[in-house]
């Protein structure tokens, strides 16, 4: 597990999809008539906010090459958190095709990021106006659709919740003091971690299932049954339902139940392969079905791979 490198880039991906739902944002000034006199596209940067604060507040007079001007949005991602109410199964796996086999990758791993977008303007009709190009999109969430694993051809639509919307003056001091109103609005990103992928990995292509007859040895073999079963009541995987006697059922049995069940005799086989021994996963292919019946019955050698 540990010691194999992979990065599929996933949180990068996620604060990427994050920041380029809100850098579209304008603001337009009006006169008197209702009339536009002015357009201007809100800058987005990430950072936490007490960076752009110090900018923000720097005095432009003096140093003109700190200071910021607003309206502006900024943007962080502040944590992540697992989210076991999405787990899914462990062992489940993800296949796709790759040039000289099959490429494997487990199911991933839920993770919530939490994401806080800041709003900074100088007037309330700024940050009202931001605020309208975003708020009726989350009811309270926006879905995004996103490419997470390239090489697997793994999408997902990821649920971007918001969560509270909160505003702060920050207008204090004399008259010479710079005024700022910050709007803060926390988000949720629900998304998911993937492990490693396997690449090359074999295809079963050729399927073989023999039919014995229990051998005399087998004084207590084991059977396989239902998940339901308890020690008063054994639900056996039946394949004919005879209602006459439950001893005469046909069961499945399990072969390493008994060594000596393997010493019974092969009465039949079956042996199904594709069409095409060449094809993959995805590729267009029947199945040839080969049924054999020995009515003396065959011994399998597993050492010699033969039958006698």
């Amino acid at each position: 597990m540990f010691g194999t490198y992979f990065y599929h880039q996933t949180s990068r991906k996620m604060v990427v999809a994050f920041g380029s739902l809100f850098n579209t944002i304008e603001v337009r000034r009006t006169n008197s008539a209702g009339s536009v006199i002015e357009t201007l596209k809100v800058p987005l940067a990430y950072g936490p906010k007490e960076k752009f604060l110090t900018r923000i507040s720097a005095d432009p007079n003096l140093n003109p090459k700190i200071a910021l001007s607003v309206p502006r949005m900024g943007f962080e991602l502040t944590s992540m958190t697992y989210d076991g109410v999405r787990k899914l199964n462990t062992m489940g796996r993800n296949v796709a095709t790759g040039t000289t086999g099959l490429k494997k990758q487990f199911n991933p791993v839920p993770y919530n990021w939490d994401f806080t977008l800041y709003v900074y303007v100088k007037n309330a009709e700024d940050g009202t106006q931001i605020l309208e190009q975003i708020l009726p999109f989350f009811t309270p969430e926006f879905t995004v659709t996103m490419n997470l694993v390239t090489s697997m051809g793994e999408k997902r639509d990821i649920p971007l919740v918001l969560n509270s919307v909160t505003s702060e003056d920050t207008y204090e001091g004399d008259y010479a003091s710079r005024r700022s109103i910050i709007w803060t609005l926390s988000f949720l990103m629900k998304g998911w971690l993937y492990p490693n992928v396997v690449d090359n990995a074999k295809v079963i292509t050729d399927v073989t299932i023999d039919t014995h007859l229990m051998s005399a040895k087998a004084a207590s073999p084991e059977y396989i049954v239902m998940e339901d079963s308890t020690d008063y009541s054994t639900n056996f995987m039946i394949l004919d339902k005879h209602e006459i006697d439950v001893a005469t059922r046909i069961r499945v049995l399990n072969e390493s139940s008994d060594e000596a069940i393997a010493e019974g005799a092969t009465v039949s086989r079956t042996n199904v392969v594709p069409k095409d021994t060449t094809a993959l996963t995805d590729d267009d292919f029947g199945f040839t079905e080969t049924f054999t019946f020995y009515p003396e019955g065959k011994t399998y050698d597993p050492v010699a791979g033969t039958d006698s």
